[in-house]
């Protein structure tokens, strides 16, 4: 059985912590001399991060496999930009957890703040709590799982990928949605701008199924509903007005 890298944040500072991830992890086989760690790892580096104690820009930019774990509250853009690495944070996140995903997964035990996933291109977030507002802003392709509700506006505009919402939606679901697609099991305060409610197929039930497995969280698939954009944005007519 491998043992686990520690990096503890109260010996470290953040910068280094990253420095040693991005450079070093990556090569490494057998552990020795890294600065705040114990322990060594076999072919898929497993690392603990201690005492994240809500600092910001933890474990970004990650681009080889490994297994991370944060072991508490986090703030501020943890993981983003990641690419193979799956990350796992044993507490809450503040705004924009998993920023530009391009792989891999990132998983929040606790809630998340606002803009959870923007501008995702790739890869799967898993929010096992809540969600604040504009979850999924502009995503790309990257899937979503939210276990609880999300805030106002969220998926806004959102091109590509899939957003799951096990509990309600907040206002303005979907505004100036694209291609994304958005599922609720619960209660939609309201739509935004060109997003609509459609009827569920059963690919869009496989769809759920198949985040919902991956993601951990049992829910009935066939409890949710469907939402897309309407595509009536998509060229702009001079009667629309203030739509735009």
């Amino acid at each position: 059985m491998d043992h686990v890298i520690q990096l503890d944040l109260g010996r470290l500072t953040v910068r280094e912590l990253n420095n040693y991830l991005h450079h070093e992890l990556p090569n490494v086989g057998h552990v020795s001399n890294v600065p705040g760690s114990s322990g060594h790892i076999g072919n898929v580096p497993h690392v603990e991060i201690l005492n994240p104690n809500g600092m910001h820009s933890i474990a970004v930019g990650l681009d080889a496999p490994s297994e991370i774990d944060i072991r508490g509250h986090a703030g501020y853009f943890i993981a983003g930009m990641n690419k193979q690495a799956h990350i796992t944070v044993h507490g809450n996140v503040g705004w924009s957890v998993a920023e530009n995903i391009m792989s891999g997964t990132v998983r929040v035990k606790g809630c998340a703040s606002e803009c959870a996933g923007a501008s995702g291109h790739g890869g799967l977030l898993v929010i096992e709590g809540d969600a604040s507002s504009r979850c999924g802003i502009s995503m790309k392709g990257c899937d979503i799982v939210v276990g609880g509700s999300v805030g106002h506006m969220s998926a806004f505009m959102a091109q590509a990928g899939t957003l799951v919402v096990c509990g309600d939606a907040g206002p303005n679901l979907g505004d100036s949605l694209y291609e994304a697609t958005i599922y609720v099991a619960g209660k939609i305060h309201s739509f935004g701008a060109d997003a609509q409610e459609e009827p569920m197929t059963a690919a869009d039930v496989a769809r759920v199924a198949d985040l919902l497995t991956k993601s951990g969280i049992t829910r009935d698939p066939k409890l949710f509903k469907r939402v897309a954009s309407k595509r009536s944005l998509y060229h702009w007519h001079s009667d629309a007005g203030q739509e735009y």
